[in-house]
């Protein structure tokens, strides 16, 4: 690029189950939106971006023209093997001079991120995040849902199989309120719905773990289990709807990216520990939230969203990057 001019980068987090921190050597990036959604501008040096989520920034070439090495890196908040390598690219000024004597290009400058347990830089990018104006937040609830989410237990149908790993012929399952979502074999949740097919799944998901427990603390290993089910959770159409999604401390803590098919939410509030219903809703921002369509549980923690249930269909259903989980009929 040429000194002076400005590029629009859009940073997209494909991995299935990383979130990164993401820089540009000498550089300041200016955030401008998140999941197609305008925001309020802010700079930073590091952005952090979760699996399915998108960050646009505006990068300015006002640095000495040279080599400079834009780069991830893993954030890893589980008790759990990952990844550590850095994946790189170089921002090329078109002026950069190279090393007559080798003919080579000079040594790309690397740019300084966080450490990959750093949850409070984390933190502070995703608390920056706000919507540019004041935006239209629901502001009387019709649906109140409260959704633990994170890992579990299930027996394994085949012992040998790769993805048996767990304790005692066990695999890793994800779960949301202890189900754990199961793809039906015959036919499609749309078509059995539309035809009014019975026996393919049922609309009694849990509005509300069905056990109430400390779920940032000691888990009794007797809630490790989830419960394979096929599982809707009924709306009605224009329904104004705030769900609390809290991880768990079940197999271990983690920043689950949540993902909502058709819709962008407000994203009104996040802490660490177990949400209080009495205490933390008067924190929330029902004012300029930003708007996502992902979003990453804090490790130990939860996050609070709101949306309107206005895209009918029995097609919307919201996911972890492990696993679908919860459908919504309407």
């Amino acid at each position: 690029m040429g000194s002076g001019e400005t590029i629009l980068l859009r940073v997209i987090n494909s991995a299935l189950n990383q979130e990164l921190f993401f820089g540009v050597a000498n550089h300041i990036l200016t955030v401008v939106a998140v999941d197609a959604a305008y925001t309020k501008p802010f700079t930073t040096s590091v952005i952090m971006i979760a699996p399915g989520q998108t960050t646009d920034v505006l990068l300015t070439a006002d640095q000495t023209p040279g080599h400079y090495y834009m780069a991830a890196r893993a954030y890893n908040s589980a008790n759990a093997p990952f990844d550590n390598t850095t994946t790189t690219a170089i921002l090329e000024y078109k002026t950069a001079p190279c090393n007559a004597k080798k003919g080579k290009q000079s040594t790309p400058i690397f740019p300084r991120l966080p450490g990959f347990n750093d949850t409070n830089s984390a933190i502070a990018f995703t608390s920056r995040l706000r919507s540019p104006s004041k935006v239209k937040v629901p502001l009387q609830i019709d649906e109140n849902l409260f959704f633990t989410v994170g890992l579990g237990l299930i027996n394994c149908t085949n012992p040998n199989s790769p993805r048996c790993q767990g304790p005692n012929g066990t695999r890793f399952a994800a779960s949301i309120n202890n189900m754990s979502f199961v793809l039906p074999k015959r036919n499609s949740l749309m078509q059995a719905y539309y035809q009014g097919q019975p026996g393919i799944f049922t609309t009694d998901f849990p509005p509300v773990p069905p056990v109430k427990f400390d779920y940032t603390g000691n888990v009794s290993r007797g809630l490790w289990q989830p419960v394979k089910s096929t599982k809707l959770y009924k709306l009605k159409f224009g329904a104004k709807v705030q769900i609390v999604l809290q991880d768990t401390s079940i197999v271990t803590v983690e920043d689950h990216p949540m993902h909502l098919h058709g819709y962008h939410f407000a994203v009104i509030g996040s802490g660490f520990g177990n949400f209080n219903p009495q205490t933390d809703p008067a924190r929330f921002n029902l004012i300029d939230p930003p708007y996502r369509n992902t979003i990453g549980t804090p490790p130990g923690g939860w996050v609070a969203i709101r949306f309107e249930a206005d895209n009918p269909g029995n097609t919307e259903n919201m996911h972890i990057h492990l696993i679908y989980l919860v459908w919504f009929q309407y």
